[in-house]
């Protein structure tokens, strides 16, 4: 009597495990990869401009270089466009004749910040993997850099640079004010 309810259990088990492999997450695009430093705290939002990056190579020094690289180039990416939406709608609002000049003047200065050190740059996260096979080291970073800090650094690069105008340089207050008031509130909620 106990063999018919054995057969029966063994193939229900072997039921259960082929549903459950019909339902892994493989598609046709592949199976899905998860990766370090990924999900919403990692991703930038009113408060923080937040970048990952992930480099490979045979040697661990270079590997967390690229992987540097490709954070704080995404940082700067969005640091730019970020700034670009604000002289735009800048250009949008003023009737100042010279509008279009206080923009390219500003564009100017975020690239210049951009491509100095970047203001209050936190590392927030390190993962390296090293595969015995190959031999690579594969090394995920993330960064942040918090809104208010990076817009307060804008303001005081932008008063040091002897090109900018009265005109301009006020206007680029203007600009900058707004957006430290705007990542202000965001920091106290």
């Amino acid at each position: 009597m106990t063999k018919p309810i054995l057969v029966r259990s063994t193939s229900m088990l072997l039921v259960a495990f082929s549903l459950l492999a019909s339902c892994s997450s493989t598609t046709p695009a592949g199976t899905k990869v998860k990766q370090p430093f990924s999900g919403s705290a990692y991703e930038s939002n009113n408060r923080f401009f937040r970048g990952t990056g992930q480099g490979v190579s045979a040697k661990q020094n270079i590997a967390r270089g690229k992987a540097d690289l490709d954070a704080k180039n995404q940082l700067a990416g969005q640091v730019g466009t970020n700034m670009r939406a604000v002289t735009d709608q800048y250009l949008g609002q003023t009737e100042n004749a010279g509008a279009a000049d206080v923009a390219d003047k500003f564009q100017s200065l975020v690239r210049e910040v951009m491509n100095t050190e970047i203001a209050d740059l936190r590392k927030t996260g390190e993962e390296t993997y090293h595969n015995a096979t190959t031999g690579d080291y594969t090394v995920h970073v993330a960064y942040e850099i918090k809104k208010n800090a990076m817009l307060r650094f804008m303001k005081k690069k932008a008063r040091a640079d002897a090109k900018v105008d009265e005109l301009t340089l006020k206007a680029m207050d203007d600009i900058l004010d707004k957006e430290i008031e705007k990542a202000d509130a965001a920091d106290k909620d």
